[in-house]
C-alpha cells in the first residue's frame, strides 16, 4: 500500500475539529481506503454506510432513526447519492453533546453537492483527494505515473495494457453510471465526444463559441457541460490572472484533463512509444507538471492562475497567496534557457521566484530569481 501521510495527518486534523468532514476527489483516487485507514486508528466504535449498497441504503431509510443512536465515527461513502441526507447531519452536528463525527466522501464538489452548502454551512470542512503524486510513489516511477496517471488501480496494474482497460473502463462506468445521479447536463453520449474533444484541446485557452458551433448548442450551455466535468474533478480549469499592467491579457481559462493517464486513454495512447510521439506530448507534460506544482504546494482554489498577454508573453502557472507570487514555465526540453517571454513575466508579475520546470535531471541557476528545476525534483525547489 502506497502511503498517503500528509492527507491523512489533514484528515485527522479536520476530525478533531469539526463534526462533519468531507472527503472528495474522483472516482475511485483512493477516499474509501483512506477512510478506512482513519477508522482503523480511531477511537470508539466505527460505523460505515456505502450508499452504493442497496442493504446500507436500506438501513438508512429513516436516516435520522439510523443516525442519531450512532457513537464514534460514522463514514457515509458515496454520499452525493443521497443528498437528502444533508440537512440530517445538520441537526446531529448540532446537537449539546457531540456523540459521533461524521466522515462524507464524494465525487463532487461542494458547489455541486447543494445540500451540503447549504445545510452544514459553518459544520462542515472539505478535504480534496486527488490521485497518487510523485510525492507519494517516488521520483523514479515518474515515467510510469505520466503515462498511467494517478488513479491507484491505474498505476499499479500489472502492466500498461492493463492499466489502459482500468482506464479505458472508469471513463465508460463515470459516463454511464455516475453522471446521471449527478445531474449532468447533457447525455452520456453527447459528453463523451466533449469530453474527448477537450483532450484534443488540452492545454488551450477555452474557447465557448468554437465549441458551441461543433456542438450545435449556445455559448452557455457548452460552458454547462466544462463546469460540470470541472466540478466532478475530471477536467482543470486553470484561471487567467489579470491586473492593470496597461496590456491585453488573456481572460479565458485554460482547460486541463486533470490525469494524465485518463488524458492518454481519451486520445487513444497505449504505451510510452506513442506518447512520445504524439502531437500533444508537450501539452500532456506540461499538464502534469501543473498538477504536481498545485499539489505540493498544497494550493487552494484562487492561488493558482495562468498569464498571458496577446502579444505572446504568458506564464504557464502563477501562484498567489498573499504577497508571495511564485511562477512555473513548463517546458518538456531537458535543458531549457531563459526566454523574453520569461524575462516578461518576471518583470511585469513582480515574481519572487521564477522555476523553469523540465524533462531533465539537472537544477541549475538561468538568472536572477531564475532557476531551471526537474519535475522529478520539485518537491525539493519549493
Amino acid at each position: 500500500m502506497i502511503e498517503r501521510g500528509w492527507h491523512e495527518r489533514e484528515l485527522r486534523r479536520l476530525l478533531r475539529s469539526h463534526p462533519v468532514t468531507g472527503i472528495l476527489g474522483a472516482r475511485q483516487t483512493g477516499k474509501t481506503t483512506l477512510a478506512l485507514r482513519l477508522g482503523s486508528t480511531a477511537r470508539g466504535p466505527v460505523h460505515r454506510f456505502d450508499l452504493e449498497d442497496p442493504r446500507d441504503l436500506d438501513r438508512l431509510t429513516d436516516p435520522m432513526a439510523a443516525l442519531a443512536p450512532l457513537r464514534g465515527l460514522v463514514i457515509l461513502d458515496e454520499v452525493q447519492r443521497r443528498p437528502d441526507l444533508f440537512p440530517v447531519l445538520r441537526v446531529l452536528a448540532d446537537r449539546p453533546r457531540r456523540r459521533c463525527r461524521f466522515l462524507v466522501l464524494g465525487s463532487a464538489s461542494p458547489a455541486l453537492l447543494r445540500q451540503s452548502s447549504e445545510s452544514l454551512a459553518g459544520r462542515v470542512a472539505y478535504h480534496e483527494l486527488p490521485g497518487f503524486g510523485l510525492d507519494e510513489v517516488g521520483s523514479g516511477s515518474l515515467d510510469r505515473l505520466w503515462l498511467r496517471g494517478g488513479f491507484p488501480r491505474a498505476f499499479l496494474a500489472r502492466g500498461d495494457a492493463a492499466s489502459l482497460e482500468w482506464r479505458r473502463g472508469l471513463v465508460r462506468a463515470y459516463l454511464e453510471r455516475d453522471l446521471p445521479h449527478l445531474g449532468a447536463p447533457a447525455s452520456s453520449e453527447t459528453l463523451r465526444r466533449f469530453w474527448t474533444m477537450l483532450a484534443h484541446l488540452h492545454g488551450q485557452v477555452w474557447n465557448s463559441s468554437q465549441m458551441a458551433r461543433n456542438f450545435g448548442v449556445s455559448d452557455k450551455t457548452v460552458r454547462g457541460y466544462l463546469d460540470f466535468l470541472a466540478s466532478t474533478f475530471m477536467v482543470r480549469l486553470l484561471p487567467p490572472w489579470n491586473e492593470n499592467l496597461g496590456k491585453r491579457q488573456v481572460k479565458s481559462p485554460k482547460v486541463f484533463v486533470r490525469d494524465a493517464g485518463l488524458l492518454h486513454a481519451l486520445l487513444g495512447i497505449e504505451t510510452r512509444r506513442d506518447l512520445l510521439d504524439h502531437p500533444r506530448v508537450g501539452a500532456s507534460w506540461e499538464g502534469l507538471a501543473i498538477e504536481e506544482a498545485v499539489r505540493l504546494l498544497r494550493a487552494a482554489p484562487g492561488e493558482f492562475h495562468f498569464w498571458g498577454t496577446h502579444a505572446g508573453a504568458e506564464l504557464d502557472l502563477l501562484f498567489v497567496r498573499g504577497r508571495e507570487r511564485l511562477g512555473f514555465e513548463i517546458k518538456r526540453s531537458p535543458s531549457p534557457g531563459l526566454t523574453p517571454s520569461m524575462r516578461i513575466a518576471l518583470a511585469d508579475l513582480r515574481l519572487r521566484r521564477l522555476l523553469v520546470v523540465h524533462s531533465g535531471t539537472r537544477r541549475y541557476p538561468l538568472g536572477a530569481r531564475t532557476e531551471a528545476v526537474p519535475l522529478a525534483g520539485l518537491a525539493g525547489a519549493l
